[in-house]
């Protein structure tokens, strides 16, 4: 596949830098649009989310160039070139997540939920940013078959990108994408519910997407290392005990305790 979306002169706009930015409008759209429900300003949202992205982004860069060092050590003017591609997830949920704690805790706010407006949408997020990675041709699996593919129902266009110096990958970018598109729209539908406990839609997000994870990452070629274990396993595996932890810690609340939908736990958003 072409990575350039179009050329003008010495300049180019990649498909991967489009999809993140449409990724970023749509996520934010829902988020600003859930925490207005419950009655959070929308300035409040806004600079959360422009701090939240700004580092999310230089986290994901530098986890992804710490562990692939070697190769930008002899030229590291190209750890900028964030355009073409290397940035890691984790390291962009983990920035993320400190910038959000920091932010709540400043204007003292309730961190969990908060994040429980921002999870759904950042499965959307993630869905939509993968397709950057089937553009720039990373991100794939182990090498494979069209005949393995087609078994598995996968489209031809993304067959035919997945042929990379006539070898056939295996597109995970593809099904993890598909899992987090049918996540959030499973959560748009809990979070609905009248008895949903606060951190509950956090908790699903934390478990859902470190066991989805946790087994791509036995079929990825381009997983990152560190003394032989893959790191997006080991912190998929942290993700998901989180995730059941919370969930245990929610259900030994009373059935009308701390609930999601409930405005009255709004109003005093603090720890």
């Amino acid at each position: 596949m072409n990575p350039v979306l179009f050329t003008y002169g010495n300049f180019e706009i990649r498909w991967y830098s489009v999809l993140i930015l449409i990724a970023v409008f749509l996520s934010y759209f829902f988020i600003k649009k859930e925490a207005g429900r419950f009655g959070v300003k929308k300035d409040f949202t806004f600079n959360l989310m422009f701090w939240t992205l700004i580092f999310g982004i230089i986290g994901a860069r530098l986890y992804y160039v710490l562990f692939n060092w070697s190769e930008y050590a002899i030229n590291p003017i190209s750890i900028l070139k964030i355009w073409e591609g290397g940035l890691a997830i984790h390291g962009g949920l983990i920035a993320g997540l400190i910038t959000v704690l920091l932010y709540t805790k400043k204007y003292h706010m309730r961190t969990i939920r908060i994040l429980d407006f921002i999870v759904v949408p950042l499965l959307l997020a993630q869905a939509i940013g993968r397709w950057g990675n089937f553009f720039n041709g990373e991100a794939h699996g182990a090498a494979t078959t069209v005949e393995a593919l087609k078994s598995l129902f996968v489209p031809d266009f993304v067959i035919k990108g997945m042929v990379i110096d006539n070898i056939v990958y295996m597109p995970t970018f593809y099904f993890e994408s598909l899992v987090c598109f049918g996540a959030f729209i499973i959560l748009l539908i809990i979070r609905r519910l009248k008895y949903l406990k606060v951190g509950t839609l956090t908790a699903a997000y934390l478990l859902i997407y470190g066991v989805l994870r946790f087994f791509i990452e036995f079929s990825r070629t381009d997983a990152l290392l560190l003394g032989g274990f893959k790191i997006a396993q080991i912190v998929s595996v942290i993700m998901a005990l989180v995730g059941l932890s919370i969930l245990m810690f929610n259900s030994r609340k009373g059935r009308f305790e701390d609930l999601y939908n409930d405005n009255a736990n709004v109003s005093d958003i603090k720890f």
